[in-house]
């Protein structure tokens, strides 16, 4: 099984930008887009031949998420079940036969940190809804956290920013503990490899970045993982592709 994940930072404008490209490949038998920005599924994905389902964000042309899949689900789970975060569209579940698979996009701390508190929060709830799942869980999507310093350009300067302080890094770090992988470690230890970067100063360009989007797994399906990545080429967004292959 092919997954890629990807915040698309709005789909309608990524769609010539890599998405239709990534979906008419019929490489990857479920797509997760983060960041949609939309309340419906274009013609285009319609058309496709993959089964749709969108969390919607009631804020329009903000957050929401949308999973493509040529896997037809046992069931389908919209949302955390929490009022505060499921009304900005962060989640939806597909329960497969032996397994969950999870498109998660995570609250960003914000300016001086004004949503810290609300990310943390939309944190342990996630935790709580995972582990109550029953099934073993693959999770992707933007986490909006750079778990450690290998995971970041510039650690220093960017220390207690969002998506970098300490809270944040310590609740991945919890999380992981659990019985989950970052699946991307099994495969590359080094640092240098990152997954979003800002549009100024040439970032991308100088891989001056963050990797804040992850596909993890339960530690029970570690034995089936064969492959994960991050699609560097793939320029559609302010974010890149990842991608994780499951047997």
């Amino acid at each position: 099984m092919m997954l890629l994940s990807w915040n698309v930072n709005g789909l309608r404008a990524a769609l010539g930008r890599g998405v239709l490209d990534l979906v008419r490949s019929g490489r990857y038998d479920i797509l997760m887009f983060q960041e949609v920005k939309a309340d419906s599924v274009p013609l285009d994905l319609q058309m496709s031949g993959y089964e749709a389902y969108m969390a919607t964000s009631r804020r329009r042309g903000y957050s929401g998420v949308l999973t493509l899949t040529r896997i037809h689900p046992v069931n389908v789970i919209k949302g955390l079940g929490v009022e505060e975060f499921d009304s900005e569209g962060r989640l939806l579940a597909l329960e497969l036969d032996d397994l969950y698979v999870i498109n998660a996009y995570f609250p960003n701390a914000g300016e001086e940190l004004g949503r810290l508190d609300f990310k943390l929060r939309f944190d342990e709830a996630f935790e709580r809804f995972v582990l109550g799942l029953g099934k073993p869980v693959v999770a992707c999507g933007d986490f909006n956290v750079a778990h450690e310093e290998r995971d970041i350009a510039r650690p220093r300067e960017n220390r207690n920013h969002a998506g970098f302080t300490d809270e944040e890094r310590a609740w991945f770090t919890r999380f992981l503990s659990l019985g989950f992988i970052d699946t991307y470690r099994l495969f590359v230890k080094e640092g240098g490899h990152y997954t979003w970067w800002s549009y100024r100063f040439h970032a991308r360009e100088k891989n001056i970045g963050w990797r804040i989007d992850y596909c993890v797994a339960s530690e029970s399906l570690r034995g089936r993982i064969r492959g994960a990545g991050i699609l560097e080429d793939v320029r559609g967004s302010d974010h890149a592709p990842i991608t994780l292959e499951i047997a």
